[in-house]
Protein backbone atom coordinates (compact mmCIF):
# COMPACT_ATOMS: atom_id res chain seq x y z
CA UNK A 1 0.00 0.00 0.00
CA UNK A 2 1.36 3.48 -1.30
CA UNK A 3 1.62 6.63 1.11
CA UNK A 4 -1.33 8.03 -0.45
CA UNK A 5 -3.33 5.14 -0.70
CA UNK A 6 -2.56 4.38 3.02
CA UNK A 7 -3.98 8.06 4.09
CA UNK A 8 -7.45 7.82 2.23
CA UNK A 9 -7.92 4.61 3.51
CA UNK A 10 -7.53 5.81 7.11
CA UNK A 11 -10.08 8.76 6.96
CA UNK A 12 -12.19 6.76 4.49
CA UNK A 13 -12.85 4.63 7.56
CA UNK A 14 -12.44 7.63 10.12
CA UNK A 15 -14.14 5.47 12.78
CA UNK A 16 -14.38 2.06 11.62
CA UNK A 17 -13.18 0.14 14.37
CA UNK A 18 -13.48 -3.36 12.73
CA UNK A 19 -11.79 -5.22 9.85
CA UNK A 20 -7.55 -5.49 9.73
CA UNK A 21 -5.27 -2.98 8.67
CA UNK A 22 -2.01 -3.54 7.22
CA UNK A 23 1.46 -2.65 8.21
CA UNK A 24 1.78 -0.42 5.39
CA UNK A 25 -1.03 1.16 6.27
CA UNK A 26 -0.78 1.91 9.78
CA UNK A 27 2.81 2.88 9.52
CA UNK A 28 1.90 5.11 6.70
CA UNK A 29 -0.70 7.01 8.35
CA UNK A 30 0.89 7.44 12.04
CA UNK A 31 3.87 9.31 9.77
CA UNK A 32 1.21 12.02 7.56
CA UNK A 33 -0.44 11.83 11.49
CA UNK A 34 3.24 13.08 12.57
CA UNK A 35 4.19 15.12 9.69
CA UNK A 36 0.52 16.79 10.29
CA UNK A 37 0.97 17.67 13.44
CA UNK A 38 4.68 18.95 13.12
CA UNK A 39 3.39 21.11 10.45
CA UNK A 40 0.99 22.74 12.21
CA UNK A 41 2.97 23.38 15.62
CA UNK A 42 4.85 25.24 12.95
CA UNK A 43 2.54 27.05 11.09
CA UNK A 44 0.71 28.03 14.81
CA UNK A 45 3.63 29.40 15.96
CA UNK A 46 4.30 31.37 13.01
CA UNK A 47 0.75 33.20 13.14
CA UNK A 48 1.00 33.33 16.47
CA UNK A 49 -1.89 30.86 17.08
CA UNK A 50 -0.14 28.17 19.10
CA UNK A 51 -3.13 25.72 19.40
CA UNK A 52 -3.29 25.04 16.11
CA UNK A 53 -1.34 21.63 16.66
CA UNK A 54 -3.76 20.83 19.47
CA UNK A 55 -6.85 21.25 16.88
CA UNK A 56 -4.68 19.04 14.43
CA UNK A 57 -4.17 15.93 17.16
CA UNK A 58 -7.99 16.12 18.15
CA UNK A 59 -8.82 16.06 14.68
CA UNK A 60 -6.70 12.86 14.20
CA UNK A 61 -7.42 11.26 17.30
CA UNK A 62 -10.52 9.31 16.04
CA UNK A 63 -8.46 8.11 12.50
CA UNK A 64 -5.35 7.24 14.78
CA UNK A 65 -6.98 4.93 17.17
CA UNK A 66 -9.30 3.13 14.64
CA UNK A 67 -5.95 2.25 12.17
CA UNK A 68 -4.42 1.16 15.66
CA UNK A 69 -7.24 -1.20 16.64
CA UNK A 70 -7.65 -2.51 13.39
CA UNK A 71 -3.51 -3.12 13.41
CA UNK A 72 -3.94 -5.09 16.22
CA UNK A 73 -6.80 -6.94 15.09
CA UNK A 74 -4.71 -7.90 11.83
CA UNK A 75 -1.94 -9.57 14.38
CA UNK A 76 -5.48 -11.54 16.02
CA UNK A 77 -5.65 -9.48 18.85
CA UNK A 78 -8.55 -7.55 20.17
CA UNK A 79 -8.46 -3.70 19.93
CA UNK A 80 -8.52 -3.87 24.07
CA UNK A 81 -4.64 -4.51 23.62
CA UNK A 82 -4.40 -0.74 23.13
CA UNK A 83 -4.99 -0.18 26.91
CA UNK A 84 -1.67 -1.89 27.52
CA UNK A 85 0.49 0.87 26.34
CA UNK A 86 -1.13 2.68 29.52
CA UNK A 87 1.27 0.51 32.14
CA UNK A 88 4.31 2.44 32.43
CA UNK A 89 7.31 1.70 30.74
CA UNK A 90 6.68 -1.88 29.87
CA UNK A 91 3.48 -1.07 27.96
CA UNK A 92 3.97 1.03 25.01
CA UNK A 93 6.97 -1.21 24.28
CA UNK A 94 4.81 -4.38 24.43
CA UNK A 95 2.30 -2.67 22.30
CA UNK A 96 5.06 -1.48 19.69
CA UNK A 97 6.06 -5.06 19.45
CA UNK A 98 2.30 -6.23 18.57
CA UNK A 99 1.81 -3.03 16.33
CA UNK A 100 5.13 -4.34 14.11
CA UNK A 101 4.59 -8.17 13.97
CA UNK A 102 3.19 -9.60 10.69
CA UNK A 103 -0.40 -9.77 9.82
CA UNK A 104 -1.75 -13.58 10.16
CA UNK A 105 -2.07 -14.65 6.75
CA UNK A 106 -5.36 -16.66 7.17
CA UNK A 107 -8.37 -15.55 7.95
CA UNK A 108 -9.36 -14.75 11.57
CA UNK A 109 -11.99 -13.32 13.68
CA UNK A 110 -12.01 -9.82 12.54
CA UNK A 111 -12.35 -11.03 8.81
CA UNK A 112 -9.82 -11.71 6.09
CA UNK A 113 -6.04 -11.27 5.45
CA UNK A 114 -5.90 -8.02 4.03
CA UNK A 115 -2.59 -9.20 2.08
CA UNK A 116 -4.95 -10.80 0.33
CA UNK A 117 -6.21 -14.59 -0.40
CA UNK A 118 -3.97 -17.08 1.19
CA UNK A 119 -1.45 -19.12 -0.48
CA UNK A 120 -1.95 -17.12 -3.57
CA UNK A 121 1.28 -15.61 -4.95
CA UNK A 122 2.13 -13.23 -8.08
CA UNK A 123 2.65 -15.31 -11.39
CA UNK A 124 6.04 -14.47 -12.81
CA UNK A 125 6.08 -12.69 -15.49
CA UNK A 126 6.45 -14.20 -18.99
Amino acid sequence: MSFPDAVKACLNQYAGFSGRARRSEFWFFYLAYVLAVVVATIVGTVIKFPYLGILVVLALVVPMLAVEIRRLHDTGRSGWFIFIGVIPLIGPIILLVFLVQDSQPQPNQYGPSPKGVVGYQQPYPA
